[in-house]
């Protein structure tokens, strides 16, 4: 069997749960880059990190429903994704120093893999995966929940908030499961620089326009708008995909 830089026990202990299965356990620290790398028998820990994303977004979501009554769809979403994002993750990941646990091949090891966001934050949904298939889910949950307390905390506290841009496309793709579309439609040249024009949209329908010295200015004005305009019952009739 693959060994992990570090003893199972040791990381149960940490994570204050019963042992997992030594198998179990192994596939979920393994990182893809080892089975390729290595004639030993290794499941990588794909399947393990779809599982654990998925019992993680659903105890985060209904932790924010339980206490956001009040809550639209959208800030709830914007909430969820604002905690379960992949750097969020790392750094609970790192909280339990897991990198050092990761079964990784040669290249990836020497590349830093142990500390790259991508690979503590896919172990740390698959070893949720792993806790949910081996001691069910009320564990997996409490886990979720304890491991994840901090951000929770600072959410339930008023949170960091979002830029418009990604404000705008959580409530976007929330209501009709798109991106918002940005558009340059002006851009102009003035004693004091450049002046950028542009707009904002879903599926042709223009939510807002901004100007800005900058594309990225010019963006978040209009995003700014279009939060505007979606706080309305201006928008609801827009058939997307149509």
């Amino acid at each position: 069997m693959v060994q992990s830089p570090l003893q199972g026990g040791d990381l149960a202990e940490r994570l204050g749960i019963k042992p997992l299965p030594g198998d179990l356990l192994c596939e979920a620290l393994t990182h893809a880059s080892y089975p390729n790398e290595s004639s030993a028998e290794a499941i990588p820990n794909e399947r393990l990190e779809f599982l654990g994303d998925a019992v993680l977004g659903m105890v985060v979501a209904n932790e924010l429903f339980r206490a956001y009554p009040e809550a639209a769809e959208g800030e709830l979403t914007r909430m969820r994704a604002e905690i379960v994002r992949g750097s969020t993750l790392a750094k609970a990941a790192r909280r339990l120093d897991l990198g050092g646990y990761l079964i990784l091949g040669r290249g990836e090891e020497s590349a830093g893999g142990r500390d790259r966001d991508r690979n503590l934050a896919g172990a740390f949904e698959a070893l949720l995966g792993a806790v949910y298939r081996a001691h069910g889910l009320t564990v997996a949950r409490a886990l979720s929940l304890r491991l994840l307390k901090p951000e929770i905390n600072q959410m339930q506290q008023g949170g960091p908030s979002l830029d418009p841009k990604s404000a705008l496309q959580h409530l976007v793709q929330a209501r009709w499961h798109k991106p918002p579309e940005y558009v340059t439609v002006d851009e102009q040249a003035e004693e004091e620089g450049r002046r950028f024009v542009v707009e904002v949209s879903v599926s042709g329908k223009v939510l807002g326009r901004g100007t800005g010295s900058s594309k990225r200015a010019a963006q978040n004005e209009a995003a700014r708008k279009a939060q505007v305009v979606l706080s309305s019952d201006a928008v609801l009739g827009i058939a997307v995909g149509a």
